[in-house]
């Protein structure tokens, strides 16, 4: 099962998922993998590019889910975990480390902090009555500690999910192209011509999900058309705009 909720920290999202042994997929998983759940209730559904990053508790072991350019098929190591999804540009200064050294890729949170920090904290959380909320104040004094968000990237962020162009946005914010690009990959793990895309992708799926015809939901989402949206698609999710309806 599959529960989310806005979190107490500003932006971010609190996720927990249980599975039981019928939901596990059945192909094993490769030698030290570390694997984290799909967003929805499907255990081998893929994780779609959204501009986020996680920091994820699964079954006592912290890990942290970078900024994804393609889609994430996971395989399932774990049976509890609890998430917390952090909106784009917000991970690096509460994690300590750049967006573009954690692009793709899925880390142990020990890798970052130190294995034996990494592993105290993971035990603390397994104790509490509630994972989830054990994680959530980790975050929150992580948070606290860590330094106030950039209001110039929180709204690179906004005007890119607006559909704004990104050259309009770096002038919007006073930044020469260079300056933004640089900006965008310690924040976002890429340049903000790949966030804009991946913002886009993000909306136009929405708007199917909700029922719009393609054409529609491609061109209220900022695509040229539907083939466009198509591209996009297959570029960025790794499946086809009638595949991705029918999973989910």
């Amino acid at each position: 099962m599959y529960e989310e909720r806005p979190a107490l920290l500003d932006g971010a999202v609190l996720w927990t998922r249980t599975l039981t042994t019928a939901s596990r997929p059945d192909r094993p998983d490769p030698p030290g993998s570390l694997d984290v759940p799909a967003r929805l209730d499907r255990p081998d559904r893929p994780v779609l590019p959204d501009g986020c990053m996680d920091l994820i508790w699964a079954d006592g072991r912290l890990l942290v889910a970078g900024p994804d350019t393609r889609a994430y098929v996971p395989g399932e190591t774990a049976t509890r975990y609890a998430g917390i999804r952090l909106a784009p540009g917000e991970a690096p200064a509460i994690l300590g480390v750049p967006a573009h050294e954690l692009r793709d890729r899925r880390v142990a949170l020990g890798t970052l902090w130190g294995e034996a920090e990494a592993r105290r904290l993971g035990e603390r959380i397994a104790e509490a009555p509630d994972p989830a909320a054990a994680l959530e104040a980790l975050a929150l004094r992580t948070a606290a500690r860590a330094p106030a968000p950039d209001p110039l990237l929180r709204a690179v962020v906004a005007r890119l999910d607006a559909g704004r162009p990104v050259a309009e946005t770096a002038g919007a914010v006073g930044l020469g192209p260079r300056q933004l690009h640089r900006r965008s990959l310690e924040a976002f793990g890429y340049g903000p011509k790949t966030l804009a895309r991946i913002l886009r992708l993000q909306r136009a799926l929405t708007l199917v999900r909700a029922g719009l015809p393609y054409a529609e939901a491609a061109v209220r989402a900022g695509c040229a058309d539907q083939a466009h949206l198509a591209r996009e698609t297959r570029a960025l999710a790794g499946t086809t705009l009638s595949a991705y309806v029918a999973s989910a």
